[in-house]
């Protein structure tokens, strides 16, 4: 995910004349305003009295890609953009009672926490019996939905009931079984979903310290998790960013056209200008800021994304406060080491809340429309790198990251990857026959164990998890297919969320990973061929796959060598540092292998 931190004059270059020249994204309240009217409607928060006076005022929709409108708003607009932010911050959700944002909450809902579980909250196998390692807290109870909230039952043929009570079932969380047929071409899905039970706070206060649930006695154990791991993670970090780089925020036809303009199609290898038509990029354009060092043709070493930045600022964030860390040592981290304008969407407005003196987990709250999208998903990896083996402590410690900035289901999305990435960091090296030189590589990890992790530490009704088992389970069914079949399907039925809302991309990272059976190549195109936040969904892809290949002479080579050992940032003392290196410094930051636990769980 990148962007221009100005558009319009202001970005273009001429002086600025007056404050309308100023368009800094992500940031005007003219623009915020339509975001947060689209999370309204997306959490069945009533805010039609609210939109009919913006509208009538002359306000604008949200834009659908940019970071900011065309033009200013007039100062009145302006006032009126602030006001109604405020009031649509008391609407209350009927979907809070599935999505907690404490932890504590999450926790008593979540697979990963229950009695039951193996040790460090592994996920029971796939051939578990149905309800094995389910919730025993009360929310528990809570009747499962089939939807991804208010419109997506408009999807999914569904009405919301608030009034009725079904039967109550508690399927595990973690099994692809548990996920109702969702197809939109299967028939529309009847089941309902009620508020039976009190909403859980939904913005906590942040602890100062974290708690400890995971054992950590007896003499020290050494990291689980191998440099040349870690190295393979890196580079396939990078190498999944920077393939998704030039073709972010492009519609799928033009992805799709694009590759298949040069026989690319579909998706194997690095995105070229060369031999494209010139009406087809007239019509679907190059990422602007990112094919001058991203297309085939220009690659020289990887350049700066924030997809980069992210994880080398936990690496500063452990080296300085260590695991325990708490959400304000991370928030002093960003003011002292982050420039603001190298922040987009949630990142961006809640740099903006510490510099008017509102601290976390406000910070995540207040005039903040993109708390549910894709931002804290890709701060997660250096948690999941650094606690190897052991999914909950990975999650706990993203989850401390995540509030800065996220609720809900953008919280949701970086516990999800860091517990992925920590149950595929705890798997060995990766023993496969594959050598680096062809379209995949062997690997003997099982990415689906590393999925079902993820899914153990989010809340089972929660949207999140809903788009995770429906990416999973679409991907199952079309398995000896192509990919595009999948796709399709996922934008059908989550097209609706903005393309860098973190529930579609989450769906879509998910079936890449089970359609790709967690090999390199496939995992990374087929996350980008998806669309959405192509770079970003690439680079956690490469992540995992990278870990599972577990070396990076297991990696093709066409992916590595054009990196040159090399990555570009504005993060200070990282500026052109090699992978080989950062791999080092994250090993030496990582937890020991986790204890075994000394009996059951009864």
């Amino acid at each position: 995910m990148n962007g221009p931190a100005m558009s319009g004059a202001a970005a273009s270059g001429p002086a600025m004349s007056g404050a309308g020249d100023l368009r800094l994204t992500w940031v005007q309240p003219e623009d915020l305003i339509g975001h947060e009217l689209a999370q309204a409607a997306r959490d069945g928060r009533d805010a039609t009295e609210i939109e009919r006076r913006w509208h009538e005022a002359g306000g604008h929709p949200a834009p659908p890609r940019a970071g900011a409108s065309p033009a200013a708003a007039t100062p009145r607009l302006r006032a009126l953009a602030e006001e109604l932010l405020d009031e649509l911050a008391l609407l209350e959700s009927p979907l809070a009672v599935y999505e907690p944002t404490d932890l504590a909450g999450i926790r008593a809902m979540c697979a990963a926490w229950s009695p039951g579980r193996g040790a460090h909250g592994t996920p029971p196998p796939a051939d578990a019996p149905a309800g094995a390692g389910a919730p025993t807290h009360p929310l528990a109870d809570v009747p499962p939905r089939t939807a991804c909230g208010p419109q997506d039952l408009k999807v999914f043929g569904a009405t919301p009931a608030p009034t009725a009570v079904p039967a109550h079932s508690a399927p595990a969380p973690h099994a692809t079984e548990a996920l109702p047929r969702t197809d939109p071409a299967a028939g529309p899905a009847t089941d309902t979903f009620t508020r039976t039970a009190p909403a859980t706070r939904a913005h906590p206060e942040a602890p100062d310290r974290p708690v400890h649930t995971t054992a950590n006695t007896g003499p020290a154990r050494p990291s689980p998790v191998t440099v040349a791991q870690l190295h393979a993670a890196w580079l396939g970090r990078a190498a999944g960013c920077l393939l998704g780089k030039p073709v972010e925020k492009l519609p799928l036809a033009g992805i799709r056209a694009l590759a298949a303009a040069t026989g690319n199609w579909p998706l194997r290898s690095w995105f070229t200008a060369k031999g494209v038509p010139a009406e087809l990029t007239a019509a679907y354009p190059w990422n602007r800021r990112s094919a001058p060092t991203s297309l085939a043709e220009n690659i020289d070493g990887m350049p700066e994304d924030d997809d980069l930045n992210y994880p080398l600022l936990n690496l500063l964030l452990l080296q300085r406060h260590g695991r325990e860390f708490t959400t304000a040592e991370a928030a002093k981290l960003w003011l002292d080491e982050l420039p603001a304008g190298r922040t987009f969407t949630a990142e961006r407005v809640a740099y903006g809340n510490l510099l008017h003196g509102i601290e976390p987990p406000r910070t995540a709250v207040h005039h903040n429309p993109f708390r549910e999208w894709i931002g804290a998903a890709i701060r997660a990896d250096v948690h999941g790198w650094t606690h190897p083996g052991d999914p909950t402590a990975a999650a706990e410690q993203a989850y401390r990251d995540a509030v800065l900035t996220h609720t809900a289901n953008g919280v949701y999305g970086a516990m999800f990857v860091a517990a992925t990435i920590a149950s595929a960091a705890g798997q060995g090296q990766g023993q496969g026959q594959g050598q680096g030189q062809g379209q995949g590589q062997g690997t003997d990890g099982d990415v689906h164990a590393c999925l079902r992790a993820g899914l153990s530490v989010v809340p089972p009704r929660s949207r999140l998890a809903d788009a995770v088992r429906l990416g999973i389970a679409v991907a199952g069914e079309h398995a000896r297919t192509d990919f595009e079949p999948v796709v399709d399907l996922l934008h059908s039925a989550l097209g609706h969320y903005h393309w860098v809302h973190v529930v579609p991309n989450t769906a879509l990272l998910a079936a890449a990973l089970t359609h790709a059976d967690g090999d390199f190549t496939g995992s990374i195109c087929r996350a980008v061929s998806g669309g959405w936040d192509t770079d970003s969904n690439g680079a956690t892809a490469g992540s995992v796959a990278g870990l599972l290949a577990g070396h990076p002479d297991r990696l093709p080579e066409r992916w590595t060598a054009p990196l040159k050992n090399r990555l570009a940032t504005s993060v200070g003392g990282f500026d052109g540092i090699g992978f080989d290196t950062l791999a080092e410094i994250t090993h030496q930051l990582a937890a020991p292998a986790p204890a075994p636990e000394e009996a059951p769980h009864p």
